[in-house]
């Protein structure tokens, strides 16, 4: 009698997590995705199709940068800047996607998220695949080369 019972309590137990795991609503709406989220406390801007959202720690800029997917720098930011190639030194953490970063001299660099980066001044860049690259950066504006101790142009060693 008593293996009656605790059958029974058990098909009970077993039923009732059935019928919730039937009746509980399923959601459809996507989550947020907090690395493409408004910073807080950062100013938001776009230049070139490339989202920036750019605050201050210390004397540095936390930069999160937004490169769409198709993006090349070359196509999308030269006609801003007016330079052939961008002139500014990036340092930080690739999030997402994959970028590659082609130099005066050829070199072509390829960096896939997750990754640490640290790309010299004197390049084109575009965003490989069907996803945004997410790069978050660390700099001190006209002086991060400097600052970070890195080259002024990309050098063999």
């Amino acid at each position: 009698m008593a293996t009656r019972k605790k059958l029974a309590r058990k098909n009970a137990r077993r039923a009732a997590m059935t019928a919730t795991r039937r009746t509980a609503p399923r959601s459809r709406s996507k989550r947020s995705d907090p690395l493409l989220e408004a910073v807080k406390g950062a100013e938001r801007r776009t230049v070139g199709h490339v989202r920036l959202d750019v605050g201050r720690a210390g004397a540095a800029r936390v930069k999160r940068m937004v490169y769409p997917k198709g993006f090349r720098w070359s196509v999308d930011m030269k006609p801003i800047v007016g330079t052939d190639l961008c002139m500014h030194a990036h340092v930080g953490f690739l999030a997402r996607g994959e970028i590659h970063i082609q130099y005066a001299d050829g070199c072509v660099v390829e960096h896939k998220a997750p990754q640490i980066v640290a790309i010299e001044p004197g390049h084109d860049g575009w965003v490989v695949g069907k996803e945004p690259v997410v790069l978050i950066e660390f700099d001190f504006e006209g002086e991060t080369i400097r600052r970070l101790g890195m080259p002024d142009a990309h050098r063999h060693p």
